[in-house]
Order: structure tokens, then sequence, then C-alpha cells
């Protein structure tokens, strides 16, 4: 982790990840944790629709196409919608070590710009745990996995309970999440992001 400042380099107690029993096996698509989330969210129309597949260890790897509704210079994507993506591939992480963590801090480079059409390939791994701060990197490559760097993050997450989204979030949304008869959806709903 590059750890641009203090509070994103781990502690020397911090722990390495581990990778929770029950979380999704190498290559599964983990789907949208809320339907109207703006990274993940099918029924969001200018979301990101971001897609993530769970990876070795505690990886997970995830793509989105960069549509007109997402830049900001003519042409583009926009910073702060290429800053979101990394940020929603990051919080996915949790749904491997099954934990509900919110963004506690996001530093992000841009390397080059992301034009309109692209698919930006992503990828995330959690690094350390200290407590309940969770260490996470990222990296959006150009066209391909292995194409040009584009952006990259470092995070700090923090594990929360899920009454941290019942007395903050509207009661509309959660009692819509709450009521879902997926059990998985529901879940997933409390996962990320604060």
């Amino acid at each position: 982790m590059r750890g641009t400042s203090a509070a994103l380099r781990p502690p020397a107690d911090a722990t390495a990840p581990v990778r929770h029993p029950e979380a999704p096996a190498p290559g599964e698509l983990l789907g949208a944790h809320y339907g109207q989330c703006f990274g993940c969210g099918d029924e969001q129309p200018h979301g990101l629709h971001l897609e993530a597949r769970a990876g070795e260890g505690v990886t997970l790897t995830a793509e989105f196409t960069v549509r007109p509704a997402h830049q900001g210079a003519p042409g583009l994507a926009h910073g702060g919608v290429l800053a979101s993506a990394l940020d929603e591939t990051l919080g996915s992480l949790n749904w491997l070590l099954r934990t509900i963590a919110v963004t506690g801090r996001l530093e992000t480079d841009f390397m080059r710009p992301v034009p309109v059409g692209t698919v930006l390939h992503l990828r995330a791994e959690v690094t350390a745990v200290a407590g309940r701060k969770i260490f996470a990197t990222a990296e959006g490559r150009v066209g391909s996995p292995d194409g040009p760097l584009a952006v990259r993050a470092d995070a700090l997450f923090v594990e929360v309970k899920v009454d941290h989204f019942i007395d903050h979030g509207r009661e509309e949304e959660i009692q819509a999440a709450m009521n879902d008869p997926d059990q998985v959806r529901r879940a997933r709903a409390f996962e990320v992001n604060p």
C-alpha cells in the first residue's frame, strides 16, 4: 500500500486479512448490494452499474463502462465518477470479509484521462486489518486488466453495526431494503459506504 498519508498506513500490530469461509467463491459475481446504489445498483439509471467478482484471498475485480452521463470534460470521465468507482470497488471487498464497513478515508491518484465509451477494469485487495479498521488498495486500468493504469486509490474502511444505516438513512429506503425477500440482497444492502 502506498499510503500517501499516515491515516492510510496500517499500524505495526495490524494483521493480514482473512477471507471469510462463507465468502463468495473466486470468480463469483457479487451482484448489486442495493438496487438504488449509484455504484452497483441496477435500478439507478445514471449509476456506474459496476460489476464485481470475487478473486483469490481478499481480492476482487470489477469493471464498468464510462457512459456519456459520467463525463466531466467533453468526452472524458468525471474525476468524481472515477473516485466513486474506486470507492465502490474497495467497499465491495467487505463482502469477502463478511463485515459491514463504511469508507473512512479515500485517497485517489489520477494517472491518465478515461474516455467515454471506455471499459475501466478495476482490481482491489484488503492489505491489513487492525481492530475495526480495514486497509485496502485498488487500481483501474483502461481497456483491459493489463491496460494502461488510469486511477488508483488507498482506503481505510471502518467496521460498523447495521444501526449506523438505520440511524442515519432515510426510513423509506431502509424499510424497502429490510423487506426485500432475498436474504443475500437484504444483508448486502447494509454493507458499504457511509
